[in-house]
């Protein structure tokens, strides 16, 4: 019988540090897609706004999947998403949508 130490992880880690990066990947075409919406559209304060907020919550996002990643990369068995990041995350990808509904309206 093996123990929890003993488990291998095969693929598991690669699969998750490239889906992080397929994450991060959507969340930059997002926040350029709506910088590029808010500057052809026209200049309006909610629309510079809903920019300059969606470039932060980005670089949020791109700080918490920096983390992850970096974690999956430096152990075999790396450790669960903790409660703290996962809200972080969920925040900065409702953040991003609500953003988004804002520079449409």
């Amino acid at each position: 019988m093996t123990g929890a130490s003993d488990r291998d992880p095969g693929l598991q880690p690669e699969r998750t540090r490239l889906a992080w990066r397929r994450t991060t990947l959507s969340c930059t075409v997002a926040a350029v897609l709506a910088a590029k919406q808010a500057l052809h559209g026209g200049r309006t304060a909610v629309g510079l706004v809903a920019v300059a907020l969606s470039g932060l919550v980005w670089l949020g996002f791109l700080a918490v999947a920096h983390r992850r990643i970096q974690s999956l990369t430096r152990s075999a068995r790396p450790g669960v998403l903790r409660h703290r990041e996962a809200v972080a995350t969920l925040a900065c990808v409702a953040a991003l949508a609500l953003f988004a509904v804002a520079m449409l309206v």
